[in-house]
């Protein structure tokens, strides 16, 4: 059988840099050797595209040190459109091709990557790849605009309000007066970040400066949510096969023991304080009304390929707090578990989202 040519693209210029790293040592290992020929195209922080090392351990993840792309000197260097070779330069200025490849996973998290930069790129070079489109990944990256397509859609957000730099004089009381109806705690997060980089929790006025300078060292927009009482589940979303529906997971849960919130700590790097279960304990009533409200979220984003839709779950139903069309993707992040729970290995999981790319192309 002649395999098909994959394109593992990681790391990327963004904060999330070193979990995309991380992703792709779990992606590598597990990925179908006999099905696939993998080319693993790192991006420096730089942004310089790189051949890098087909070796899952260089990019495990390590709490003491973290995997990343550095520049070797093998420059990648993609196709014109219509094309499909892919060629390295060597660091003694010599070039060699590749092959063609067939199609692209970017497993790539946060700005320059996961929200429609990467994709509207590989669109112009006519190269499928996995995951999200343009769309969806520009809306699902920035949590405003997602928020307001939600709340349009009658799916049911978190209430906030949005607070750009050019507005943030250091003036507390300003801000207090846009949120009062919003009461504490809250929480404090760049608009356009993932994995919990420059998240805070706010509990009172006092701590509002702080938190929002925090955020503002990622994004130029930031959110002041108000926090919602409710168990925290998330649900994995798999795009449509060969004509079918999207399809969904069995929903897992973040139960805090003594942690404020699921911070990147917490998500990343074994701290203490949360738990991770999957499958959640609910009731059918419960799985099926999480299930409903993922599916219609990811239609009302015009979600492709694949997506984690996060809820927080009280009396009065599911709460979107927000989708993330790449989600951590390591073998321990709750995407994967939840559909290894569902019935879906992490290796038939990769193999799905790139014969959906091949499908849709």
């Amino acid at each position: 059988m002649v395999r098909t040519a994959v394109a593992v693209l990681f790391g990327g210029r963004s904060s999330e840099h070193s979990i995309s790293s991380a992703t792709a040592g779990g992606v590598l290992r597990a990925i179908d050797r006999d099905r696939y020929r993998v080319f693993p195209v790192g991006i420096t922080r730089d942004g310089v595209f790189v051949l890098e090392d087909d070796d899952p351990d260089k990019f495990a993840l390590d709490a003491h040190a973290l995997p990343e792309v550095v520049d070797n000197g093998t420059r990648v260097f993609w196709p014109h459109a219509g094309e499909r070779t892919l060629v390295v330069r060597r660091a003694d200025g010599t070039e060699e091709e590749l092959g063609e490849i067939d199609v692209v996973l970017p497993i790539l998290h946060g700005t320059h990557g996961e929200d429609g930069t990467v994709q509207g790129f590989f669109d112009t070079l006519g190269i499928p790849y996995a995951g999200g489109a343009v769309l969806d990944s520009a809306l699902c990256m920035d949590k405003h605009f997602m928020k307001i397509v939600l709340r349009d859609s009658g799916i049911a957000v978190s209430p906030w309000i949005t607070v750009r730099r050019a507005e943030w004089t250091g003036d507390v009381a300003a801000i207090a007066e846009r949120a009062a109806e919003l009461p504490f705690p809250w929480f404090v997060k760049p608009a356009r970040a993932g994995s919990s980089v420059g998240v805070s929790k706010v509990h009172d006025l006092g701590e509002l400066a702080g938190a929002l300078d925090v955020a503002f060292a990622e994004d130029d927009k930031v959110l002041v949510e108000r926090g919602i009482a409710g168990r925290e589940i998330e649900v994995g979303v798999l795009g449509a096969r060969a004509g079918g529906e999207p399809r969904v997971s069995l929903p897992g849960e973040i139960v805090l023991t003594s942690r404020e919130f699921y911070d990147f700590e917490g998500k990343y790097l074994g701290g203490d304080g949360v738990d991770v279960v999957c499958p959640a304990a609910m009731s059918d009533a419960e799985t099926a009304a999480v299930q409903d409200a993922a599916l219609r979220a990811f239609a009302a984003v015009e979600g492709r390929g694949l997506a984690r839709v996060d809820f927080f779950l009280g009396e009065d139903g599911p709460v979107v707090n927000e989708l993330n069309t790449m989600p951590g993707f390591t073998p321990i992040s709750m995407f994967p578990k939840c559909w290894i729970a569902s019935g879906l290995s992490y290796e038939a999981l990769i193999t799905d989202l790139i014969e959906q790319a091949l499908e849709r192309a």
